[in-house]
């Protein structure tokens, strides 16, 4: 399906504190939208101030997708979320309407986006039989064993990049595929949209930061800290569950064990976030076909960004202006 005839599907990724949800309600108010969570916590019943998920009032104005969707005792996988939301997806499209996939997630973009490998899971005896082999002879010609199975692969990797290596001839020795077959055949599982990539924040680091800090003290006054005793007094969720290792909840879990005072809480809580954040941009920074809009101290729109390389030559800077330039109001 060549691209004119695909799809529109639009992803809004941000650090977390950006203004990800206002902007896509405000989108949904101009185009017939449903919004598609990508969120690895909100997909948990039972977890909603921590998560910030959107309230009852939001979900009726605008269907949204991937919400409540599991229990905290189980896990919920980067594959698991592809599958989902590309069945989301399907529906909405088929309703005529454009999927709006919202979140701060990165890998979960990054796994709808590019699909997933089926790499094979690690072996140690396979890992130790290579390693030692390079003990005895070198990585260099363990490189070159590489070279014969996976020239692909030999070719981007450096002869002394022992852990690339070992890990590309651990693939082909257990798996019995190239890695770079394994990357061909992931390639092909691009979906058929013609996805939009709109990134959110604030212009200056200091407004995110002011915004993680009010956010989090408005989720413990919200009550935060309830509805961590009542998850943990269902008596089945431990600290080292997923859902519970998510930001916020870890540390009003270990307020509750008497690990924190409540200052330290909202401290550990604020700094955790931050640190969630800077992660999600640095992810940011190095993500291909992206169009940012920046806010200001107040939350308003700045100029846009467009960085996609089918934007070139688009008029107006804010994201209604944008988005429609390149969707094409018949389109939606």
């Amino acid at each position: 399906m060549s691209e004119v005839d695909q799809p529109p599907a639009i992803c809004l990724l941000g650090p977390t504190a950006s203004g990800k949800s206002d902007l896509a309600l405000a989108l949904c108010e101009e185009w017939p939208c449903e919004i598609v969570s990508v969120d690895s916590a909100q997909v948990y019943r039972g977890m909603d101030i921590g998560t910030a998920k959107p309230s009852a009032a939001e979900r009726a104005q605008v269907p949204h997708w991937l919400i409540d969707i599991r229990d905290p005792a189980e896990t919920y996988t980067a594959a698991d979320f592809r599958r989902d939301a590309l069945a989301a997806m399907a529906a909405i499209t088929a309703a005529g309407k454009v999927p709006l996939l919202v979140g701060g997630t990165m890998l979960y973009f990054k796994a709808l986006l590019e699909g997933l490998a089926s790499m094979p899971a690690a072996d140690a005896a396979v890992r130790a039989e290579i390693e030692q082999d390079a003990a005895r002879h070198g990585w260099p010609h363990v490189h070159a064993q590489l070279a014969a199975v996976d020239p692909e692969a030999a070719q981007r990797i450096h002869p002394h990049h022992s852990q690339r290596i070992q890990r590309a001839l651990e693939v082909y020795r257990v798996g019995g595929l190239p890695m770079s077959e394994l990357h061909r055949q992931q390639a092909q599982q691009r979906p058929d949209y013609r996805f939009v990539q709109v990134a959110i924040a604030p212009l200056e680091r200091r407004v995110l930061h002011e915004r993680i800090a009010a956010r989090f003290e408005r989720m413990l006054e919200q009550g935060l800290v309830d509805e961590v005793q009542t998850l943990r007094g269902r008596g089945d969720l431990t600290p080292d569950l997923p859902a519970m290792r998510s930001v916020g909840y870890r540390q009003v879990w270990q307020y509750l064990d008497g690990e924190l005072s409540r200052g330290a809480l909202t401290e550990r809580g604020v700094v955790a976030t931050r640190q969630l954040a800077k992660r999600q941009l640095t992810w940011l920074r190095n993500w291909p076909e992206l169009c940012w809009i920046h806010t200001d101290g107040r939350g308003r729109l700045l100029a846009s960004e467009a960085t996609q390389p089918h934007s070139r030559g688009l008029e107006g800077d804010m994201p209604l202006a944008l988005l429609k330039k390149y969707l094409g109001v018949a389109a939606v």
